[in-house]
């Protein structure tokens, strides 16, 4: 985990600090349009399931950019709103002890923000918090148990994860142009009623009595993309 927190913070000054020297200083109109990519996701969950009391999950890193586009309207210089469209990479890690095995599940979503912004957000530094919904579009589990093969399911559109998937979020926009968002789905991220087959044919339910609640940590760069005044 130092690793991967030490690489995430030399890689995002790095970016930020080219992109800030490529964008023009110029004052923020009314309405604008700014591209939002997300950089580094870590998420987690608390998972509650029956033989086992609720716990924080271990946490899952993801860095590969994620594009959005904000629209993003000022009523002055100090506050604003925007909402926008985005791509999330979000899932959560199960491990088990007996045998020693691990199962990672993840979704890809498509969804939409609407947000305020509070603080300076004519020059870049400001909070930022509000709502939005996710809907997964892909889906992808994997498990192996300690020194065996893996097993791999993706499904398109899947019914094994909810079609809608709530969360509220609060963050910050860092001048010139790095956001860090703390995000969370209070909806189960399993689907218990759905229903599988298992290796001798019979008919389970493999996700019954899970809840799944998702924690999602975002750092990246938002970047204005319409001309300014």
């Amino acid at each position: 985990m130092k690793k991967f927190t030490l690489l995430f913070l030399l890689t995002l000054s790095i970016v930020a600090g080219a992109a800030a020297q490529m964008m023009p200083k110029r004052p923020a109109k009314k309405v604008y349009i700014s591209t939002d990519f997300d950089l580094f996701l870590l998420s987690s969950s608390i998972l509650e399931k029956p033989g086992m009391d609720r716990k924080l999950t271990v946490p899952r890193f993801t860095a590969k950019p994620f594009l959005g586009i904000n629209f993003n309207y000022d009523f002055g210089s100090s506050v604003g709103i925007f909402t926008g469209v985005s791509i999330k990479n979000m899932g959560f890690i199960e491990k088990f002890d007996n045998p020693d095995s691990t199962v990672k599940r993840r979704v890809y979503t498509i969804g939409a923000p609407l947000g305020i912004k509070i603080g300076d957000v004519k020059y870049g530094g400001y909070v930022i918090l509000g709502v939005g919904a996710d809907f997964p579009f892909h889906y992808k589990e994997k498990g192996y148990i300690k020194r065996n093969n893996k097993t791999k399911t993706g499904e398109w559109f899947s019914d094994r994860t909810p079609h809608v998937m709530p969360y509220a979020f609060i963050g910050a926009h860092l001048v010139p142009i790095l956001t860090v968002k703390l995000q969370y789905y209070p909806a189960n991220f399993l689907n218990q009623d759905y229903v599988s087959t298992d290796a001798s044919g019979n008919t389970v339910k493999p996700y019954a009595g899970y809840n799944v609640s998702t924690l999602m940590v975002t750092a990246g760069i938002d970047i204005p993309y319409s001309p300014r005044n």
